[in-house]
């Protein structure tokens, strides 16, 4: 049976992953009723002390994103040796899969979800070097799930196709994010619907119309604006259709994620988000 998660990335985007910022989010996610959150153990921890620090909690942990460039600033051997590291301690959290995504290429930032500044020989050699993290993770025990993302090499529907094609359901399953999918102009069921026999995550996210169609302005200055993300079903993302499309049998988590809370309070945001998700999610979820 699934869960409904939270990725406390609003906590931490602009204060900084630091441990008073993390209890503040676990504190809100227990209060709340969540019972598992994204997988993220600090440098300083052992994979040990981070599930005993997060059962503190009532939390558990639930599945991470390992993050590459996958472009000529980085090296295979080095992204591999990475994806091996990481993998090491997912697998001793008791985790089974991981996202992987690719979010930082500089011309995206600053136009984003338009596919700015397309290469072919860039995305080509992305796919092989994702390829081959795919592989070191799954060496490891690993799943390894493709996230989309704005903002990255695989970007478009065009380039998320591709590296989903080419390398194959056995070197890369999917893990989608609904609303950078609904920002980049995928609708995300028929999308999902797709991939749905590869489906072994997915990330819950809502969007405002406001910046759909283009026009000026960053990454950063579009997610600032409060008017990008939002809250699961204050948006357009059509999730009678999204989940309508994730198969019965579907055995991964349902990971809450709103970057940048339209209202003012975290904590508000995401008490939000996990009342429509009970209700949304029905008998997919565990009480």
């Amino acid at each position: 049976m699934s869960r409904i998660a939270a990725n406390p990335i609003p906590y931490w985007a602009s204060a900084g992953k630091t441990r008073e910022v993390f209890d503040e989010a676990f504190s809100d996610f227990h209060a709340i009723g969540f019972t598992a959150v994204k997988a993220d153990v600090p440098d300083d921890m052992t994979a040990g002390e981070y599930r005993a620090w997060i059962g503190r909690y009532g939390l558990a942990p639930s599945l991470s994103l390992f993050n590459s460039p996958f472009d000529d600033t980085v090296e295979v051997a080095d992204e591999v040796e990475k994806a091996r590291q990481f993998a090491g301690t997912q697998v001793a959290l008791g985790l089974d899969r991981t996202m992987v995504s690719s979010m930082a290429v500089p011309a995206r930032i600053e136009q984003p979800a338009v596919g700015a500044g397309f290469d072919e020989g860039r995305l080509s050699r992305a796919i092989d070097m994702c390829g081959e993290v795919c592989r070191a993770l799954a060496a490891e025990g690993l799943r390894p799930l493709h996230h989309s993302h704005v903002g990255g090499v695989f970007e478009t529907e065009h380039e998320i196709t591709r590296l989903l094609d080419d390398l194959g359901a056995d070197v890369i399953g999917f893990g989608p994010d609904t609303g950078h999918l609904r920002w980049a102009g995928i609708d995300p069921a028929p999308f999902i619907r797709r991939y749905a026999d590869r489906l072994g995550g997915i990330h819950i996210k809502d969007v405002f119309p406001d910046h759909l169609s283009g026009g000026s302005g960053s990454y950063r200055e579009k997610t600032a604006s409060k008017r990008l993300w939002a809250e699961p079903g204050l948006g357009v993302v059509d999730f009678d259709a999204v989940l309508d499309a994730i198969p019965p049998d579907y055995d991964g988590d349902f990971m809450i994620e709103v970057d940048e809370p339209s209202v003012e309070s975290k904590l508000e945001s995401h008490r939000m988000s996990f009342a429509w998700a009970r209700q949304a999610l029905g008998g997919r979820i565990e009480e």
